[in-house]
């Protein structure tokens, strides 16, 4: 319950501002992406400032998002190695007839590597 009224706290007045810069810019602008013939391009959408606004913030939402993932690309990789390495240690543990020091997989979170310094 306390979440969900956190959650309003934030959002109901994230919601009015976002309204209010929509009203606030809703004259329309013409985008051209034709930077060679400014007074015909062959491309050029009218649209509501807000609108444009709005796409390239989500755009730049999504960039950024891709661009963190990919950065995280050796953690994952180091993370999967490492459990890799844990599968092999316990079965080799296993077929020498000692149980494993630690329990199986399932039953703990994955191993997670601090980024190196």
């Amino acid at each position: 319950m306390m979440r969900k009224f956190l959650k309003a706290i934030i959002l109901i007045p994230l919601v009015v501002i976002i309204v209010m810069f929509a009203v606030a810019n809703r004259q329309i602008v013409t985008v051209s992406f034709d930077p060679f013939d400014s007074t015909n391009p062959a491309f050029a959408p009218k649209l509501p400032l807000f609108v444009l606004i709005f796409v390239l913030v989500g755009l730049g939402v999504l960039v950024g998002g891709v661009a963190a993932w990919l950065n995280q690309h050796k953690w994952r990789s180091r993370a999967r190695r490492a459990e890799a390495e844990l599968r092999a240690l316990r079965t080799q543990a296993e077929e020498r007839g000692r149980p494993p020091a630690l329990p199986p997989a399932s039953e703990h979170p994955p191993v997670i590597l601090p980024p190196a310094a």
